[in-house]
């Protein structure tokens, strides 16, 4: 609290203080913002090969002709952006109906072994999920056999740990006072989670959907893996057509990765409220 401390005998020495907190979250906010500003800047360029483009902060001017060459590049541009939105709300549906269940469930609930499978699931959250990818690949692939199928893109990604584990400890903060009182009025489980908890549980429902769907939209090497024709490919997977082994057509690859960050941009200007709630909800003591 002693970086906040105002009383300063000096009104020069509070002036200089604040002054240094400014300008760091200035020069912290402007290296952040730059990599997206120099993508949607360099999207309005030419669509010529990367050598041959001029790179520049301040554009010479402004073209469209990227983005048109985006879409006509290949006649499964809108494809991509399908099955990106098909895929992400399908993990984010599923991520929030089987995350809350399990994290009332590992919450309100008592069963036995209960906080030896909750352990268990907190250990698998330390396994990078680079080790993982080798054996789901085999899974899903060689014994499933669903390779560049929907079910494929979708079905690693069902429920992950790090959701049960973040609903839980939301839900582990609800009185329990609250159930044990719906209980004598003759509520049943599956009432008190309809009536009660969900109720109560929307914001950590909320800040689930976003950060589920966010991931899922923006993933790569997954859809990557399992994807073997073009129709198939999510939009990240899509973005990497523009790269060959001689040359890259920059500009409409930014242009793609530019539209493909419009819905984030949506999501995050019109849900921040969400996203700021999220950064302490996990952090609730159960």
């Amino acid at each position: 609290m002693a970086l906040y401390n105002n009383n300063f005998k000096s009104k020069w020495a509070l002036f200089a203080r604040n002054g240094l907190i400014i300008a760091f979250l200035v020069l912290f906010a402007l290296a952040t913002i730059f990599p997206i500003y120099f993508m949607i800047i360099s999207s309005f360029g030419d669509p010529v090969e990367a050598g041959a483009m001029s790179y520049s902060i301040i554009p010479n001017k402004i073209s469209f002709e990227s983005y048109k060459f985006f879409f006509e590049f290949s006649p499964h541009s809108w494809d991509w952006l399908l099955n990106s939105l098909i895929v992400a709300a399908c993990i984010t549906i599923s991520n929030v109906f089987f995350a809350t269940l399990a994290g009332y469930a590992f919450a309100k609930m008592r069963f036995k072994g209960k906080n030896i499978l909750f352990a268990i699931l907190l250990g698998s959250m330390m396994i990078p999920g680079q080790v993982t990818q080798v054996p789901l690949y085999i899974l899903i692939v060689n014994i499933f056999e669903l390779q560049n199928t929907y079910e494929a893109l979708i079905m690693p990604s069902i429920v992950t740990v790090y959701n049960i584990f973040l609903v839980k400890q939301f839900m582990s903060s609800i009185p329990g006072e609250i159930l044990e009182a719906a209980k004598i009025e003759g509520c049943s489980q599956p009432k008190i989670f309809w009536h009660i908890i969900l109720p109560l549980s929307k914001t950590v429902m909320a800040v689930l959907a976003i950060l589920t769907f966010m991931a899922a939209w923006n993933d790569f090497f997954w859809p990557f893996l399992v994807t073997n024709t073009m129709d198939m490919q999510t939009i990240q997977v899509g973005l990497k057509s523009f790269r060959f082994a001689n040359t890259t057509y920059f500009a409409p690859m930014m242009a793609g990765a530019t539209i493909s960050a419009v819905p984030m941009f949506i999501l995050f200007f019109s849900l921040q409220r969400y996203f700021l709630e999220g950064v302490t909800v996990g952090a609730v003591k159960g």
